[in-house]
């Protein structure tokens, strides 16, 4: 069997500026090309189209992710290469990987098997330099901050209320506490500082959030970077950072058209973490592929409970978007883990274990639809270890849901062996949802009834406890006028719960709330619940030791 890269560079590829005129009517002046096969869409061109009606959204999520993965990247690509082969004019809308995790535990992030974006290696090795843009703004105004205070420092910064971290886009564990302007005046006022990685900046979920370089400049200048010693706010614009900040974003604001290896298009734009920010991928290239196509498909980090409820309950109330069919991921391996089968254990037939870890995906299917207010159907993502006996057992638990659940091979057919969701989504979206979308909670909740009421209803949690320097953080954030804003809780993504160990659909636990975040740039509040790692670090055996070069300039052991 090959393996993802072997698939990807025996792809025979289409120029980009085929990809974007068949599909999507875009002439070449409107791109701005990378090379053959990826390209950037011209911003001013997509401001163009805003009277264009919008298309369908599919949003792909998942049931808890379990340690073997479940597929939803490979997952969304296949559902959209198999709506593009039955004649559906469909787009594909993906987060960019980090090379974080490329070279360190989970790999590559661009699909799998037959249902890729390609050019695969471009995609997870610098693509078109956003994420180097975006640490070279973030970086810059942790300069600017450490100046401000070596030259006087008018603003009266308190320097141990600074919250600006520098970034990088690699794991480095020993980075994630430094002190920095050591060895003499010359060199700045000596602070405790540290590293989080590209993905997990404020500066990340801004760029995924903004449309236009005018709001790009005023979320940036609304970034809180710390404290006076009188405890105000200091802003990114009280510094004058956000003009020469914006400079930097400037052309990495475009959305990034590439294609999948059936040749539909698929923008593949920004990549915040599913914990810590909102986890996916740009408004601008979401909005532009509903203006260009018949149908987006898009997935949102983690599972239905972390990454689907950022996507309604901040990015949909950001944007206006909203979804109108919701695939959820599951896979008889997860299902099993979920039921108490022991990793090494899973390629054994049980539908004991099936049944029972089905507590699981019930709770995300009561969430999607009686909370979000979207209907939707199962992706049941085939691996070779799965035996009839056990697909044919999860369709009929899903059914019993009332919800319709597809058996897909995309992984090893393309999007033939997403036929059948394909056409699943299709009725759906044909019919008249008996939902009404709806968020978790109002905008005028206090924050902590924000938290109370994803914690109860969508995590089944008892109740929610709150450290007492995080609940004074959060008062300080209400009185600084920030109340308002949507909260975005940072927890494992493995259960419901704060303890990963903790599967199924656990009840009446208690979420505890450690810490308090403010990102206004973004516009929300993070809430961290449990240890969240926003600069991993690198396994014992790292995928960067399996990455070489060969002598022709192939490159070798991406996946």
């Amino acid at each position: 069997m090959l393996s993802d890269i072997e698939i990807a560079n025996a792809a025979t590829l289409q120029p980009i500026r085929d990809v974007a005129a068949s599909t999507l009517g875009i002439d070449e002046e409107h791109l701005v090309p990378y090379g053959h096969y990826k390209a950037k869409v011209d911003l001013s061109y997509l401001a163009g189209l805003a009277d264009r009606p919008l298309g369908k959204l599919v949003l792909v999520t998942a049931l808890s992710p379990t340690p073997p993965g479940e597929g939803k990247t490979t997952t969304t690509v296949g559902l959209t290469d198999a709506l593009h082969g039955l004649g559906h004019r469909t787009v594909a809308c993906l987060r960019e990987p980090s090379m974080g995790p490329v070279f360190g535990m989970k790999g590559g992030a661009a699909g799998g098997g037959y249902s890729q974006v390609v050019p695969m290696t471009d995609i997870n090795l610098h693509f078109t330099g956003d994420f180097a843009a975006i640490a070279a703004a973030n970086n810059l105004l942790a300069a600017l901050i450490d100046n401000h205070v070596h030259h006087g420092n008018e603003l009266d910064i308190d320097v141990r209320s600074v919250t600006w971290k520098r970034v990088l886009d690699t794991n480095d564990r020993a980075l994630r506490q430094v002190a920095v302007a050591m060895g003499g005046h010359a060199n700045g006022f000596p602070r405790e500082d540290g590293f989080d990685i590209v993905v997990a900046s404020e500066l990340m979920a801004i760029f995924c959030l903004t449309e236009s370089w005018a709001d790009l400049k005023r979320r940036i200048g609304d970034i809180v970077i710390g404290y006076t010693r009188d405890t105000k706010p200091v802003t990114a614009r009280e510094l004058g950072a956000d003009g020469a900040m914006s400079v930097l974003l400037r052309d990495a604001l475009a959305p990034n058209l590439v294609q999948t290896l059936e040749g539909a298009p698929a923008f593949v734009h920004g990549g915040p973490f599913a914990n810590i920010a909102h986890g996916c991928s740009s408004v601008s290239a979401t909005r532009a592929g509903l203006r260009l196509a018949d149908i987006v498909v898009t997935e949102a980090g983690f599972g239905a409970d972390l990454g689907a409820e950022k996507f309604v309950d901040i990015k949909c109330r950001k944007s206006g978007l909203r979804p109108d069919v919701a695939v959820v991921v599951a896979t008889v391996r997860a299902l099993k883990y979920h039921g108490g089968v022991a990793l090494p254990d899973l390629g054994t037939e049980d539908l004991g274990a099936v049944e029972a870890g089905m507590v699981n995906l019930r709770r995300h299917l009561a969430n999607i639809r009686n909370v979000y207010g979207i209907p939707c159907v199962v992706a049941v993502n085939r691996f070779p270890t799965d035996t009839d006996a056990e697909i044919a057992k999860v369709v009929e638990l899903v059914a019993a849901e009332g919800v319709s659940a597809f058996p897909a091979t995309h992984f090893a057919e393309g999007g033939v062996g997403a036929r059948d969701l394909a056409n699943g989504v299709l009725t759906m979206l044909e019919q008249p949802s008996p939902y009404t979308f709806s968020f978790t909670y109002d905008d005028a909740d206090p924050l902590t009834e924000k938290v109370e009421a994803i914690a109860t209803r969508l995590y089944g949690a008892g109740l929610v406890t709150w450290d007492a320097r995080a609940r004074r953080r959060l008062e300080r954030i209400e009185r600084d006028g920030y109340g308002d804003l949507p909260v975005c809780v940072a927890k494992t993504q493995y259960s419901f719960s704060t303890d990963p160990t903790s599967l199924g659909a656990p009840s009446g636990h208690e979420l505890h709330v450690r810490e308090v975040r403010l990102s206004a740039g973004a516009g929300f509040v993070v809430v961290v619940c449990g240890d969240m790692m926003t600069m991993p670090g690198l396994p014992r055996d790292p995928s960067a030791a399996r990455i070489d070069l060969a002598d022709d300039g192939t490159i070798l052991g991406l996946s």
